[in-house]
């Protein structure tokens, strides 16, 4: 398989799920304020899960620009990967239909870990299998501390859900913000 193949199977997976999590957002039977009301949390975890596979899009296709060839290590890292991102439209649907309820948040926080222990093995084997780009595994470390405290984060976030869902929330959100801006270290390693 191609590096180019892969790219594309990848986009094309995480279009799905942003499809997929808009196909989820109902319209209001009312034409006033008080039937929009209720889909105002739908809409929240619409936003930052959008917002997260869009991040997750963005590393990925700046992850991929360090790799040369593809193995089967990361054709599976990176299918992993795909897997617990397919499972963010449930999470996120769950989450936003039962306003933010605790035990929906700590599932959605399991969730997000575990989407962040994948890009984090991918990374990994990704690393493993490119063993002479080494003017490469400066950039991708700070990437993998990154990604190491966003799970850290997002695993605080499970016991913080059953003390209070919007502190976990909240949390998310400042993962989000931490991810938003793309880590510009692999352009330089790049075109050095």
């Amino acid at each position: 398989m191609t590096k180019t193949r892969l790219e594309a199977f990848s986009d094309g997976v995480l279009a799905i799920i942003i499809t997929i999590m808009v196909l989820e957002l109902k319209t209001p039977h009312g034409t006033d304020w008080q039937a929009i009301k209720p889909l105002v949390p739908v809409f929240i975890s619409y936003v930052l899960s959008f917002t997260l596979i869009a991040i997750y899009w963005g590393n990925h296709h700046h992850l991929f620009h360090t790799v040369s060839h593809i193995n089967s290590k990361i054709i599976w890292a990176n299918t992993h990967l795909l897997f617990w991102l397919s499972l963010i439209p449930f999470g996120t649907g769950w989450m936003g239909e039962n306003h933010f309820d605790t035990i929906s948040v700590a599932v959605y926080a399991g969730l997000l870990a575990l989407c962040g222990i994948a890009y984090y093995i991918l990374l990994m084997v990704i690393v493993g299998s490119h063993p002479g780009n080494t003017h490469l595994r400066e950039p991708l470390r700070k990437q993998s501390k990154k990604g190491m405290a966003s799970v850290i984060i997002y695993f605080l976030a499970i016991p913080v859900a059953f003390i209070h869902p919007t502190i976990s929330a909240i949390l998310f959100f400042m993962v989000t913000i931490m991810w938003l801006i793309p880590d510009r270290n692999i352009e330089k390693a790049l075109k050095e």
